[in-house]
């Protein structure tokens, strides 16, 4: 027993610098992508109203921020990629925000899976909570090298402790109780930490994420007013790029926010699902042991 928690320990700090290096590696390529994104696909020039001499004169990079006194360079009626374009600097900031939002739902999505095992469940569950009433606890454990995952592996801690309590004669029914209880709990601190991992950066997106919609939104609306402040008639073209570049943000940003808060909510769920399920097997075990040894 005492040797037991150093290879799980182990596997924990292992797991743990792997999920922080990944989270380290994939902010920044998020980010970059975007970037990317913004610059090459949003602000490709068959996007805009750009005349056919500028284009053939310029590179794709030049086009995208190309502006001259002659020319608007709106985007063409009905082309979302070139007015998603005219929403400014922060739009590539919340894409790389919506693709962070993807690819750690995904990961944890990926590693819940994994903790849950091969089989349904809610079918281990029963399995081995007729196992435990039947009183056989090799077959249990066999079940739980069947299933595998998180959950398996903590109820198979606690019925290997089962058949440890079981065979000393020192202990009583309550201290035996109380140290698969204590083994339980010592297992599932290992086991389920690892799967709230990332999910902070989830949480955090979404606040970022309407923060920096709300910015954008900001920024989109001091061009607007700033086109409305010329002296004369108005901007025509700096009215509509303010209001376009705030709508823009404001989309974004609300989207962003709203998937982080969707998968946010699934994951924790799924989470609860587990614990649940290992609290369940967890006290099945514990009451089967008081019943077959008062």
């Amino acid at each position: 027993m005492a040797n037991a928690p150093k290879p799980t320990a182990a596997k924990k700090e292992s797991s743990a610098t792997a999920s922080n290096l990944f989270a380290t590696l994939v902010i920044p390529i998020c980010l970059i992508i975007g970037i990317a994104l913004f610059i090459f696909v949003l602000g490709k020039p068959s996007n805009f109203n750009i005349p056919e001499d500028v284009a053939k004169n310029n590179s794709a990079l030049s086009l995208a921020f190309y502006s001259d006194d002659t020319h608007s360079f709106l985007p063409h009626p009905g082309n979302y990629g070139g007015m998603a374009f005219k929403g400014g600097f922060i739009v590539p900031i919340l894409m790389g925000m919506l693709l962070m939002v993807f690819v750690f739902s995904i990961e944890r999505l990926i590693v819940i899976g994994k903790a849950t095992g091969k089989g349904s469940l809610e079918s281990f569950i029963k399995k081995i909570q007729s196992l435990l009433s039947s009183g056989n606890i090799q077959a249990a454990v066999a079940e739980c090298d069947k299933q595998q995952g998180s959950v398996a592996n903590v109820i198979k801690s606690g019925l290997k402790k089962y058949s440890e309590v079981e065979a000393d004669t020192n202990l009583d029914v309550e201290q035996s109780v109380v140290a698969i209880q204590k083994d339980i709990e010592e297992a599932t601190s290992l086991e389920m930490p690892m799967l709230e991992q990332n999910l902070t950066i989830i949480a955090t997106l979404v606040s970022v994420g309407t923060l920096m919609g709300l910015l954008g939104t900001v920024t989109g609306m001091i061009k607007a007013f700033g086109g409305l402040a010329n002296s004369g008639a108005p901007d025509q073209a700096a009215l509509a790029t303010g209001i376009s570049e705030a709508l823009i943000n404001t989309a974004t940003g609300i989207s962003t926010s709203t998937l982080a808060i969707i998968m946010y909510n699934i994951l924790t769920s799924k989470i609860d699902k587990l614990t649940y399920a290992i609290d369940e097997a967890g006290f099945s075990i514990i009451q089967t042991y008081a019943s077959t040894h008062k």
